[in-house]
């Protein structure tokens, strides 16, 4: 059963009432003149989902564009739900997120599609409302005219309006209290150069999309400091992930570097690659789309409930302060440094790791044979990495925390699979066996 959230302020009340205005409204206007003459099976090219995306993309890499205290995954998925309900709702060979609108059959789906992703996009980034304006007029304007677009947009805007209204009031919006850090080894502390606050710290309180909690798969502890599985695996990253580091090769250094952007921009790019590649149509593409990026938003949200619950400290702490840790097998370095500086929270799980894991799960469920995957990196312009496999993929971003420094293998190893426990619970209930 999907989760529905309850609509607690005064402007959520509004929002959720002028949703269901609207959807009574549309209903009785789209089943005057109803046809059955495209027998709800317009499944058109699946472009529409990716120019959307693309648009989202270039929104969250401006900068100051998202807000600072708001995950862009959040906004991923809310925009590929209401795309894909929409889409679903006209096309009914899928089972719907969460809001499914009458529609007849003569609506088209790829109207649906590109008012949704307006829709949910100025309300989102009200300040690009001229530029999103001038993409859906371009969109509409190559459909043809007739009250099969107009149904279409009428379904759009309905769905949109009623996921808007319904994720108003999910915890995205609170204050995060003020952190404060622990003082025993293990301890997360602040981090060089900058020792800039944790971020996201509130996040876990965020209702999930589709998991029933935000620790539905949270992962056990961190082996104890003491361990030599733990002394191990700080002993690797205090080898490779240095500044320094002479045991790391080249490629190994490439790798580290290249990964370095946000995981899920990149896995999302991954994914309009392989979906250009494989011609999906439109509802398969919006289907896969909305699943991505509901696992990615669940998936934040699981790892941040999992980073703060054992707030454990980053390698740099780690192997400067090795000599509170209690355990001999590591030898302190107060002057480590890592390739990359690194992220403010905590390090287990990784977040690399977790988005890795749920973007290959979902992609192999949608693309099981092997593809030939190109990556390009946001940091690295020119640089192409090339794989077969999207677990492959997966892995090898997962190790590029390890040579950036930032994360151990174990942090790395239990995120992936926090990632695809999470992709595993999204994908039954769009349908995706």
């Amino acid at each position: 059963m999907k989760k529905k959230l309850v609509v607690g302020t005064s402007i959520g009340i509004v929002l959720v009432i002028g949703a269901l205005v609207a959807t009574l409204v549309l209903t009785s206007t789209l089943k005057v003149g109803a046809s059955s003459n495209t027998a709800n099976a317009f499944n058109g090219s699946g472009a529409v989902v990716i120019a959307w995306n693309k648009e989202l993309l270039h929104i969250v890499q401006t900068p100051g564009a998202q807000p600072a205290t708001v995950h862009p995954t959040r906004s991923y998925a809310i925009l590929h739900a209401a795309i894909y309900d929409a889409v679903v709702s006209i096309t009914r060979d899928a089972p719907a997120y969460l809001f499914s609108v009458s529609a007849p059959s003569s609506a088209r789906a790829d109207a649906a599609a590109a008012t949704a992703g307006h829709d949910t996009l100025v309300a989102l980034y009200p300040k690009w409302k001229a530029a999103l304006d001038q993409q859906l007029a371009s969109e509409l304007a190559a459909i043809p005219n007739g009250a099969g677009k107009q149904q279409g947009s009428q379904v759009g805007q309905a769905v949109a309006a009623r996921l808007l209204a319904i994720r108003a009031t999910d915890g995205s919006a609170a204050t995060p209290p003020p952190f404060v850090p622990g003082n025993q080894p293990g301890n997360y502390q602040l981090t060089p150069p900058k020792f800039a606050a944790p971020v996201f710290t509130n996040w876990s309180n965020v209702t999930p999309f589709v998991l029933d909690n935000a620790a539905q798969f949270r992962p056990g502890p961190p082996p104890a400091l003491t361990s030599q599985a733990y002394a191990q695996a700080i002993n690797e990253v205090k080898s490779l992930g240095q500044n320094t580091s002479t045991t790391r090769t080249p490629d190994q250094t490439v790798i580290g570097k290249f990964w370095a952007g946000p995981i899920w921009n990149t896995w999302n790019e991954i994914a309009e690659n392989a979906a250009l590649a494989h011609h999906t149509n439109l509802e398969t593409t919006a289907r896969l789309f909305a699943v991505l990026n509901l696992s990615f938003a669940d998936s934040t949200i699981a790892f941040y409930d999992a980073k703060y619950h054992y707030q454990l400290w980053r390698p740099i702490t780690a192997i400067r302060e090795a000599n509170t840790a209690g355990n001999p097998a590591i030898v302190g370095d107060p002057t480590w440094t890592p390739l990359a500086p690194t992220a403010p929270d905590p390090s287990y799980p990784s977040a690399h790791g977790v988005i890795s894991g749920a973007g290959a799960a979902v992609l192999s469920s949608f693309f099981p044979k092997k593809d030939q995957i190109r990556v390009t990196s946001d940091v690295m312009p020119g640089v192409v990495r090339t794989f077969t496999s999207y677990s492959d993929v997966a892995t090898e971003a997962g190790l590029s925390r390890i040579y950036s420094g930032q994360h151990t293998r174990i942090d790395i190893e239990v995120g992936s699979e926090l990632g695809h426990n999470v992709a595993q619970f999204v994908l039954p209930h769009l349908g995706v066996k």
